[in-house]
Formats: C-alpha cells, sequence, structure tokens
C-alpha cells in the first residue's frame, strides 16, 4: 500500500494547530510539528507552542523536547523526522506534518545537503572569535578558506559566516563542497496543504496574539531565560525584542508593537516561500471539508 506524508503550513498565526487537530483525529495519527522554537521547553509560551490541553488530543512529536541550551539544526529534524514518518507508516497508511519552519518542512520533503556535526569547542571557539575578533575579520578567513561560498554568502549575517567557518574548521574541508542541493527521493507521496486568509484578517489575529502572549507571562518567560539571551535558540521574534525591554531599552507599548511589527514581516517572508512551491494547495482554515477531499483526491484514499 503506498504511503503518504500531508504536509499542512501557512504563515504564523493563521490557524494550522487547530486544522491540524482535526487532521489528526480524523485519520487516527499523532502530529510531527515542523516549528524550529516550539521544539524548546522553556519557552512555549514566546513561540506560541500547542497548549497542554491541545497536545491531548493528539501526540505531538517535537514540542517541547528539548532545552535552549541544546544543540538542534534542519539536518538533525531531518533525520529524526524521517525516522518517525517511518514508525507511523508501519500502522498508517497517513502521516501528519504541521508547522510554519520553512527550512524544517523544506527538510523532509526534500532533503538537505549531509554536514559534518559541529562540537562544543569548535562552536564556543568561534563564538569567542566573533565578540573579540569582529564579524569583519571572520568573513576575510572565510573568503580564503572557502571563496566560492565568500562569494554569495550576506557577509553581514553573523550566524551564516560563522557556520561555514565551524564546517571548514571540523572538516578541513570548505562549505561549499558539501553544499549539493540535490533533492532526496523519499518512500512516500507528500500532499502539500497551505492554509491562507485575508491579509488584513491574518495581521490582526497576529496583534491579538502578540497580547495574549503577555498576558500569558511572556515577560517573565523572557525574564527566565534571559542569563543565556545569546543562545541562537533565543534569537528570534518575540524574545529579542522582550530583552530589549528587559535592559530598559524601551517601553512595554514599544515592545509590544514591534513584536507585532516583526511577526508580520516574518509572515509575509513565509508566505514569499510558500507561494513559490507550485505542489501546494490553498485552503481556508476553515474548509476543512474541501482539505479532507483534496487529500482524498490526492491519496485515493476512503477518507469520509
Amino acid at each position: 500500500m503506498k504511503k503518504y506524508l500531508i504536509v499542512l503550513t501557512g504563515p504564523t498565526g493563521v490557524g494550522k494547530t487547530e486544522v491540524c487537530l482535526h487532521l489528526a483525529d480524523f485519520f487516527k495519527i499523532p502530529v510531527i510539528n515542523a516549528d524550529s522554537r516550539q521544539i524548546f521547553k522553556e519557552i512555549p509560551i514566546g513561540t506560541a507552542a500547542p497548549t497542554p490541553l491541545q497536545q491531548s488530543k493528539a501526540k505531538h512529536y517535537f514540542v517541547g523536547t528539548h532545552s535552549i541550551d541544546d544543540y538542534y539544526s534542519a539536518s538533525v529534524y531531518e533525520e529524526e523526522a524521517m525516522r518517525i514518518i517511518g514508525e507511523i507508516h508501519k500502522t498508517s497508511d497517513i502521516a501528519l506534518l504541521s508547522g510554519g519552519s520553512m527550512m524544517y518542512i523544506d527538510a523532509v520533503c526534500n532533503g538537505i545537503d549531509y554536514l559534518p556535526t559541529i562540537d562544543d569547542a569548535t562552536r564556543n571557539k568561534m563564538k569567542i572569535r566573533l565578540e573579540e575578533e569582529g564579524l569583519d575579520s571572520l568573513v576575510n578567513e572565510l573568503s580564503i578558506l572557502d571563496p566560492e561560498y565568500w562569494e554569495i554568502v550576506d557577509r553581514k549575517n553573523p550566524r551564516r559566516v560563522v557556520h561555514a567557518l565551524e564546517i571548514c574548521h571540523v572538516s578541513g574541508k570548505t562549505y561549499t563542497s558539501f553544499r549539493k542541493n540535490k533533492k532526496k527521493p523519499r518512500p512516500f507521496s507528500i500532499i502539500k496543504i497551505g492554509l491562507e486568509i485575508p491579509r488584513e484578517t491574518l495581521y490582526e489575529k497576529i496583534n491579538k496574539r502578540v497580547f495574549q502572549m503577555f498576558e500569558q507571562g511572556l515577560i517573565n518567560e523572557a525574564l527566565a531565560v534571559y542569563p543565556k539571551r545569546h543562545l541562537n535558540s533565543l534569537n528570534t521574534v518575540g524574545f529579542k525584542e522582550t530583552f530589549e525591554y528587559l535592559d530598559g531599552l524601551s517601553t512595554l507599548e514599544d515592545t509590544i508593537t514591534r513584536i507585532q511589527n516583526n511577526t508580520r514581516k516574518y509572515a509575509r517572508k513565509q508566505i514569499t516561500w510558500y507561494k513559490k512551491d507550485n505542489d501546494m494547495r490553498w485552503f481556508s482554515p476553515h474548509n476543512i471539508e474541501e482539505i479532507l477531499k483534496y487529500i482524498s483526491k490526492q491519496s485515493l484514499l476512503d477518507v469520509k
């Protein structure tokens, strides 16, 4: 029997959680979460992670399973998600992946290039060098170690520059040599479903959700992880702005406004990314029946 993976995605705030819970209940399958920040157990409010009540309705993978101190990447996610999909397919013809992290979804659907694991010593060394030497020095080193990648990398982005240098130092090879960009075969067919609502409605929902985060205790959550604010896991919308508030650099009102603006900006980035995918079929999150009909048509499975 042929196997299928339903990929449910869309911009932040569009309503993915409720739709995926409906699908999970309908097919009696778990949810494979595809959000790069919701995996961290210390920050459920700031990442709008599924609540305990929502998680009680269906088993969720990759929600609160790691600490902000843990190293995690799209390549690790690909490996772990593929293993879980294989386990689900032993008892079900359909697996369900839902989330908004573009790189994580792409990792499962298309695969990403193998990259060497970066050890803690190398990571810490590069972090110290960035702080002491500055980005320009590391960019110059990259131009020597991997001139091909240096030509195309965003040289103002410290994460990308540092990561490329980490690969160079750990492997003794160029970062470019690992970038094959070749789509990997998958032992299942993929049904991609995107959720969309009018842009103004989406912005209203985002604005409301940011207010709710502060009502639920975002400041206290940020305060609890404040000593580790340098971690990459906290380099995300919601926490960057709240940390500046805790530093006394902005008012609460300005902080809320900035988080709303930056979240809307991220949503636009997600929409632009998804719209490039010609395999994506778009639905309103309120149109569950049409979504199920589409799944039935694509999979030839009886979903009545």
